[in-house]
């Protein structure tokens, strides 16, 4: 890697804070943004070397190592910055939804899973059938891990791009004229794996807990009666 100067590249100081450091990215990412500059050579290769430096400069133990070291001691985490857009879409796609709501050409959207439902079987009395019930019930239940915020991720690390499909979840692989592409093994299809996994959690970004929620039972409910609760399935990742 050539000598370049990451804070002065993104404009801020030595010093500067993990939300100055994001602030002043965002404002040169979207000066130069490849689907701003069409065809920009000039823009697109400030777009990586911004991408580069807040790789570097977000992470608190690669900041460390560079603060030391410099460059040459990136080369020993196995930092060697970013190939092409796509690693850059792979690794930051999520900021780059929060800043510009676009720029995620090329790359595999992660898609959102909506939570479980969950089910709990009441038994109560032929008296509290006929004229109702209010009482509490525990429901153990899947939520976001605190530690972590539902990354899975160590504090102060981030999940990155998967180096086996590059951020994809699919491998592509060619048998004569055709051209396969499968779900990759390594991140199970995500594009993205945990290298520091949180201890809380291990990684799986929920924990399992009991909730206590308060329920009404109507009046007149007969056996095998449901009753729907807004809100109290699991948490959505």
């Amino acid at each position: 890697m050539e000598d370049k100067d990451y804070y002065k590249i993104l404009g801020v100081s030595r010093d500067a804070t993990e939300d100055q450091i994001k602030k002043s990215y965002r404002k040169v990412a979207m000066q130069h943004h490849p689907d701003r500059n069409p065809g920009n050579k000039e823009a697109e290769e400030k777009f990586k070397i911004a991408s580069e430096a807040y790789e570097v400069l977000r992470d608190p133990e690669k900041r460390e190592i560079y603060d030391r070291y410099g460059l040459e001691g990136l080369k020993g985490t196995g930092f060697t910055g970013f190939r092409g857009f796509e690693d850059i879409f792979s690794t930051f796609g999520d900021i780059f939804e929060e800043f510009f709501g676009f720029g995620t050409t090329g790359r595999r959207r992660t898609r959102a899973h909506p939570g479980a439902d969950l089910r709990y079987d009441l038994k109560i009395s032929f008296y509290e059938a006929a004229f109702g019930k209010e009482t509490e019930i525990e429901i153990p239940k899947n939520v976001a891990c605190e530690t972590c915020g539902g990354t899975g991720a160590k504090p102060g690390t981030y999940p990155t791009h998967c180096p086996n499909c590059k951020g994809t979840g699919q491998v592509t692989r060619s048998q004569g004229f055709f051209t396969i592409s499968t779900t990759c093994g390594h991140c199970r299809g995500e594009g993205n794996i945990i290298p520091h996994p949180c201890k809380e959690c291990r990684g799986h970004g929920r924990v399992r807990k009991t909730r206590k929620v308060q329920i009404k039972v109507p009046p007149g409910v007969d056996t095998g009666s449901k009753l729907r609760i807004r809100g109290e399935g699991e948490e959505g990742q």
